[in-house]
């Protein structure tokens, strides 16, 4: 005799349900529903009585998922961000137009994304971007988040990862810098002008520092340690676009100021790392309308 099909759970239990896995907490999950946290906890109640399982155990430290509570936990997660991922692209659709977040490391969002974004928001007037520059991973399901633009090593589970820039390291300084310490030798400059250091927290652990990179040149004699130091990509670019000294610098990051010349590039030596630029979003998200369209942009762009 054929097994009767279980009867589908309150959707507003398993929405209660879903809030209270991510938050670890029954008063942030009320927070985020707009209810009370008395009211999550007696939809939880409701829920594991009719699942006949307990989804979570009561810790003084928090909530803490049952092992039953977490095999639930990533399909709960992915049929509720397929269901946001459909409704939005029918509103798209029927509107005529649609909204786009998209969260990115600062350094490439100042670097490369905002001086080309502006052909992006030509081409799609009626498409609302919302730019999310910050250093941390992309929670999907929590950040409502379309988009991610990430630096790393290409794998993030569960998501659909596609390849965007490779990196490749080289010294860069400005003009002026170039004529007061190199004048009359370019490779002088390295022993003269300060070196700018990039201690960011996302930088590839395979890109050598200025004391690899100076051994490799055969400068083996030129203090690496000298010159200031800087906590985000970006900022060293800055520091060398003033002239402040010579930097390490990803390529992607420094093409539009060597084309306008406000960087010259002081060694034909360069390195690969292991780290490269990724679009990264969930599978549900890849028929949205504005995410394809500025997938297409960013491939022309390239």
């Amino acid at each position: 005799m054929a097994k009767r099909p279980r009867r589908l759970p309150s959707l507003n239990a398993l929405r209660a349900f879903w809030a209270a896995a991510r938050h670890r907490s029954f008063a942030a999950a009320a927070d985020e529903l707009h209810v009370t946290a008395s009211a999550v906890s007696l939809q939880i109640r409701q829920l594991e009585e009719e699942l006949d399982f307990k989804l979570f155990e009561r810790t003084p430290k928090g909530l803490v998922l049952t092992p039953q509570g977490a095999r639930l936990l990533p399909g709960i997660t992915q049929a509720f961000e397929h269901l946001k991922g459909t409704i939005a692209a029918i509103d798209d659709g029927a509107a005529g137009k649609g909204s786009l977040s998209i969260s990115v490391a600062p350094s490439f969002a100042t670097k490369w994304l905002l001086p080309r974004l502006g052909g992006f928001l030509e081409r799609n007037p009626e498409i609302e971007v919302d730019v999310r520059a910050n250093i941390d991973l992309t929670d999907f399901a929590r950040d409502e988040v379309d988009l991610a633009i990430r630096f790393g090593a290409g794998n993030y589970p569960g998501l659909h990862v596609e390849l965007l820039l490779e990196d490749r390291m080289f010294p860069v300084c400005s003009p002026e810098l170039l004529m007061r310490y190199g004048q009359r030798n370019p490779m002088r400059v390295f022993a003269e002008a300060p070196l700018l250091h990039d201690i960011s927290v996302d930088r590839d652990p395979a890109v050598p520092s200025w004391k690899m990179w100076l051994k490799a040149s055969g400068q083996e004699e030129v203090d690496w340690r000298k010159g200031p130091r800087f906590n985000q990509t970006a900022l060293a670019l800055d520091a060398a676009l003033a002239g402040l000294g010579i930097a390490l610098a990803p390529a992607a990051l420094v093409a539009t100021d060597l084309a306008a010349g406000r960087l010259v590039r002081l060694a034909n030596e360069e390195w690969k790392g292991d780290f490269a630029y990724y679009l990264v979003h969930p599978a549900d998200k890849a028929e949205l309308p504005p995410l394809q369209r500025f997938k297409s942009w960013l491939r022309a762009a390239l």
